[in-house]
């Protein structure tokens, strides 16, 4: 099971760590999240130093904070790929490194930002390390597909829940127009398994299973950051 806790320090030191692999000319994803965030404005404090980068966003929300830190603005139609992607996570499985991700109901632009990155790194604090997956996986689905996907995630021995709005009336809307289902399936034995059962569901736009995807996980504490590192050197 997950820690309990994550403090803002925690997560600062992990952001602001993941920061310093930027190097000149790179292409930066820029993930979404309280953690991202520090990655962001530390970015935008070395740009200000002079550092040449671009930044492609993930959301609405990263894409806001970059420009008011500073950080140039590019897309992967212009650029093709990206050098360092650096996101959070909702939780990551201490040993494989699998993700759940999606907190935000970003998941969809963050797989692209961080599936095409040559590094993809991911920032968290020690609440978001688990022996084993069990973190509810944000499913986003075509409006028109939510009650068949709820099904085949109940076939899946999954329980799903169209994801509120906290401060209006309604669900939430994902930057593409799309709705959000949290899908409980309790232990993950193999997430693998189950991302793709989930991508074979017709209405899945996405989900946030990122399986074999992160190269390393810094994990943020009060002290420090502690480096994981997964998949070949």
């Amino acid at each position: 099971m997950k820690q309990r806790g994550g403090s803002e320090e925690a997560k600062r030191n992990a952001g602001e760590r993941a920061a310093e692999f930027v190097d000149d000319g790179d292409v930066v994803g820029l993930g979404t999240g309280s953690t991202a965030a520090h990655a962001i404005r530390a970015l935008g404090r070395r740009v200000d130093a002079g550092l040449d980068v671009e930044g492609v966003p993930t959301s609405f929300q990263s894409r806001e904070l970059a420009r008011e830190a500073g950080v140039p603005l590019t897309t992967l139609d212009d650029v093709g790929n990206v050098d360092v992607a650096i996101d959070g996570a909702d939780q990551f499985a201490r040993e494989s490194g699998a993700l759940v991700k999606g907190g935000g109901a970003a998941h969809a632009r963050e797989k692209i930002v961080d599936a095409s990155a040559t590094r993809f790194v991911v920032v968290a604090d020690p609440s978001k390390a688990a022996d084993e997956l069990d973190h509810a996986v944000p499913v986003e689905v075509l409006p028109s597909a939510r009650r068949p996907v709820a099904a085949a995630v109940e076939a899946l021995d999954g329980e799903a829940t169209l994801r509120s709005a906290e401060r209006k009336d309604g669900p939430v809307v994902t930057d593409n127009g799309n709705l959000v289902l949290d899908c409980a399936f309790g232990s993950i034995a193999d997430p693998g398994a189950l991302a793709t059962d989930l991508s074979t569901t017709a209405g899945v736009v996405e989900h946030g299973l990122f399986v074999e995807l992160a190269d390393e996980v810094l994990v943020g504490t009060d002290e420090g950051v502690e480096r994981r590192r997964y998949g070949a050197e």
